[in-house]
């Protein structure tokens, strides 16, 4: 059954310019949409800024950062930031944090021997930061002496991660307050990663999926394959398992054919299973179907060429569809 809290968002592109995140985000916030979420990739722009500038552009919607890697900076120093965040604007912040793309972690010199234990240990760091306490830890990754801060939240944000696999969604499931599931999050892998996840308590999970609303199935899926075929990688492997396709996929995918040839030998059934696309009503069935299998919150991500503005629209209008 949907839950009560069933949310529909959407996500800015990581490829839009710094200059028009105001106009995006306002456009969101008066779209009716419920969360708008940021990036951090490198080396596109930095996640806190951004959020800051979203946050202070809007009044009302939730803006999530997906997501810090948790090796690119001091948790102490995260924790400020995201306290001032969440003290600027009370219950509006989500703050995502996971492993870091492994390259882009070597490339700056931050990628840990054990991603899980880095992980691991900045997650609850930050978690107990901003609930006030005072921290002192030697791990392996983490070092603070009676690190306090002078102005925790009032109202503390969530603090999820942005993970994969069944061993990181585990790290996730005692870590974590919630976990951001990467695109293509299609109803099995959400099932299968709340399983893996298993927290003791309440735990929110957002699913990412390429959005392509169009009344033209056929044409839907022409925009949305290259995108979509982009993404499916041998790291994608846990997002595919699950699927009763999943192993046709994946041998697919192993055989490394290039983003161009995958993208035409991806068979109709599997973009409309792997992505949120076709009519009004299909979009809409398909968001219902996340939030059944577990999704609190599903975020729309406009296609990478297509105009960011539309993609928001379109969201838009799929959230109307479901109220």
């Amino acid at each position: 059954m949907m839950t009560t809290t069933a949310r529909v968002g959407v996500r800015i592109s990581r490829e839009v310019p710094p200059v028009r995140l105001t106009e995006l985000a306002r456009q969101a916030e008066q779209a009716g949409l419920d969360e708008v979420w940021v990036v951090e990739d490198c080396f596109y722009a930095g996640g806190v800024a951004t959020a800051a500038t979203v946050l202070a552009a809007t009044g009302t919607i939730p803006v999530g950062v997906g997501v810090l890697p948790a090796v690119a900076r001091n948790p102490a120093i995260a924790a400020m930031e995201l306290a001032t965040l969440a003290a600027l604007h009370p219950g509006r912040l989500i703050a995502g944090i996971g492993h870091g793309v492994p390259a882009w972690m070597r490339q700056i010199g931050a990628y840990p021997a054990s991603p899980l234990t880095a992980l691991e240990e900045t997650l609850t760091a930050i978690r107990r930061l901003l609930a006030g306490e005072r921290v002192s830890v030697a791990g392996r990754y983490v070092r603070l002496d009676e690190v306090e801060l002078d102005y925790p939240p009032s109202v503390v944000p969530p603090v999820l991660a942005g993970v994969r696999g069944p061993k990181s969604l585990a790290v996730s499931g005692a870590a974590a307050d919630g976990t951001v599931l990467a695109e293509p999050a299609a109803p099995e892998y959400v099932r299968a990663a709340r399983a893996a996840i298993n927290a003791p308590g309440p735990h929110t999970v957002v699913t990412y999926n390429w959005l392509a609303l169009d009344e033209d199935a056929g044409r839907a899926r022409d925009r949305v394959r290259k995108t979509l075929a982009a993404c499916l990688k041998p790291s994608t492997a846990a997002h595919l398992r699950p699927l009763p396709f999943g192993a046709e996929l994946l041998a697919l995918v192993d055989e490394g054919v290039g983003t161009d040839e995958l993208a035409k030998r991806l068979r109709p059934e599997w973009i409309d299973h792997l992505t949120v696309s076709g009519d009004l009503a299909r979009c809409a069935a398909r968001v219902r179907d996340l939030h059944e299998a577990g999704s609190d919150s599903v975020v729309l991500l406009p296609l990478p060429d297509e105009p960011e503005e539309d993609g928001i629209a379109a969201a838009g209008a799929i959230a109307a569809e479901l109220r």
